[in-house]
């Protein structure tokens, strides 16, 4: 008999499968990234009906396949729907962009609890303050750090103070993120320092990404 296994994750995504049926991709700390598929979600009555949206939190039950990376979605209670981000386009715009970030970061099921504690706190700290790029940059820069590709710094052609604000981004935790400035000229440096840092270390960066900083 198969037997469920449980895991507490937030969704990074979702898609229609079938008529009736939906991907859900999961960031958990138990199984990191994990992609499984909601039978009869899509229909009205659906027990999943109103527990499976972008960035939802919830605790979850699921079926492991034996022949491939997609699980069966057996229960899901919802913790906490995060509601305060479709208050304002720019929030889902930095959320998902952060979130297709993880997806080309990340391998499939290997757990990385730093990330997932990373992604929460910036989901629940975006809403606090109006859309900024200084809120992705943070993120950018400690997602690096958690990946072990923190940038040398004393290698780039960004001026001192420059450099002690991308420090300072990278260290500081979210609630007082709002307390750190930058001026015009600042932000654009560090904005095409990061991209072109990022390009060079992944290769590409989500599409995304201009969309969410000019939020």
């Amino acid at each position: 008999m198969q037997t469920s296994e449980r895991a507490h994750g937030v969704i990074l995504r979702t898609r229609p499968f079938t008529e009736t049926s939906l991907i859900v991709n999961w960031l958990t700390p138990e199984f990191g990234r994990l992609s499984t598929v909601a039978k009869g979600a899509r229909r009205p009555k659906s027990p999943f009906r109103g527990k499976l949206d972008l960035f939802y939190e919830a605790d979850f039950s699921f079926h492991r396949s034996r022949r491939s990376e997609l699980h069966t979605l057996r229960e899901v209670v919802l913790r906490e729907t995060n509601a305060a981000l479709r208050h304002e386009l720019g929030y889902l715009r930095q959320a998902s962009y952060c979130a297709a970030l993880i997806e080309q970061t990340t391998e499939t099921q290997t757990p990385i609890a730093e990330i997932y504690e990373l992604f929460l706190g910036f989901l629940h700290a975006l809403p606090a303050q109006p859309p900024r790029p200084r809120a992705m940059f943070a993120f950018e820069l400690k997602l690096l750090q958690a990946l072990g590709l923190s940038p040398d710094l004393e290698d780039s052609k960004l001026p001192a103070e420059t450099r002690s604000l991308v420090t300072a981004l990278a260290e500081t935790d979210w609630p007082l993120l709002p307390d750190l400035k930058a001026t015009t000229a600042q932000a654009k440096a560090i904005r095409q320092f990061l991209h072109g840092f990022l390009i060079y270390h992944l290769g590409k960066i989500p599409r995304a990404r201009d969309h969410a900083l000019n939020s």
